[in-house]
């Protein structure tokens, strides 16, 4: 434990007993959760964000393509409102938030419904979908008013919450001994697959029970794309430049990912969820006519190109050529089991309590 962090743990004692108050009444019942009648997938985590929880939610909608129909349901961060409301592929990322907006254009079969009250956004969905076979969540660990059937958690391989503290000693935003909760305990951002000595060692390190499964992901990487989903007209190449705009917790390893496709390459990183003003359209405009010789990209995330993507019509960056990447969760060790687990949970389901 680093200095820091101990001279900074007696800040989030407050937090910690406020914390345990609050799970203690819900465990006990005095205060009231609720399991839906529709199956219910929760992904969560325990940390403030960058561990793979959008990618985490493509990877399920993509194993469960088959149980359609598929509605997912999120606060949308970012966005201006906090009613219930359907995305359409045609909303702004300040409508709807940035990621619900990339999942409803990747996923558009998926009905994309946002809302802070998780609730009654599922009692909504199931007036407004009668037939929907599952909801799936993004970041609704912390929601306990919502039962989830089946919980997802998060944690990252490179800094997993057993090593972690709340804030502002760490990055947890919850206590650590919520990894109970969860049915599957994904460890993210893997390089490759632990062999099976370390995995055992994994379950020891994140106190897991023996019904709890233990799952390895790592990240692949799609070709670059235009904004529009079509192959790029210029390849990438050691003589074209990249820069790399992102508004993304953690944006390392996708910048390192860049490097490898592109000679020169400029990073420009904003905060997560920022919103882009004019004058950052600007800026980025004019470092794209001077960072590296021609032929020039600008690269920029899934969920960053949401929002940016209504900001280019007749702004600084109309004209430029902009391309994304997409990125792919996938289970390393035994993705079958993990498949079969989803679709085993979409099913029979218990009643409404």
């Amino acid at each position: 434990m680093g200095l820091l962090r101990v001279l900074l743990a007696p800040l989030s004692w407050p937090t910690a007993a406020v914390l345990r108050l609050r799970h203690a009444l819900y465990d006990a019942g005095l205060l009231r959760s609720t399991r839906p009648a529709v199956p219910t997938i929760a992904i969560g985590n325990l940390a403030l964000g960058g561990t793979g929880k959008t990618p985490m939610l493509e990877l399920v909608l993509r194993t469960l393509h088959d149980r359609r129909p598929l509605a997912t349901l999120s606060r949308g961060y970012g966005r201006s409102g906090t009613d219930i409301h359907e995305v359409a592929v045609g909303d702004t990322a300040e409508r709807s938030g940035d990621e619900p907006l990339q999942v409803k254009r990747k996923f558009p079969d998926v009905r994309v419904f946002v809302g802070a009250d998780r609730v009654a956004a599922i009692a909504h969905i199931e007036q407004a979908v009668p037939a929907v076979r599952a909801v799936v969540l993004d970041d609704a660990l912390q929601h306990r008013r919502l039962d989830a059937g089946l919980n997802i958690l998060l944690t990252t391989a490179q800094r997993p919450y057993c090593d972690d503290a709340l804030v502002p000693a760490g990055t947890l935003r919850d206590l650590r001994c919520r990894a109970r909760a969860a049915q599957l305990v994904v460890v993210t951002k893997c390089a490759e697959r632990p062999s099976a000595e370390e995995q055992v060692r994994w379950r020891e390190r994140l106190h897991l029970r023996s019904d709890q499964e233990l799952f390895f992901a790592g990240i692949t990487y799609e070709p670059p794309r235009s904004l529009d989903g079509q192959p790029l007209d210029r390849p990438p190449g050691p003589r074209a430049g990249a820069l790399v705009v992102t508004g993304i917790a953690h944006p390392e390893p996708f910048v390192e990912h860049v490097r490898t496709l592109f000679g020169p390459v400029e990073h420009k990183g904003f905060p997560d969820h920022h919103a882009f003003t004019p004058g950052d359209l600007a800026l980025l405009a004019r470092r794209f006519d001077t960072f590296a010789p021609a032929p020039n990209l600008l690269i920029t995330t899934e969920k960053d190109a949401a929002r940016l993507r209504s900001l280019i019509p007749g702004g600084p960056l109309d004209g430029l050529p902009v391309a994304t990447i997409g990125m792919r969760t996938v289970i390393l060790n035994e993705p079958e089991r993990f498949a079969e687990l989803l679709r085993r949970h979409v099913g029979p389901h218990p009643a409404h309590r």
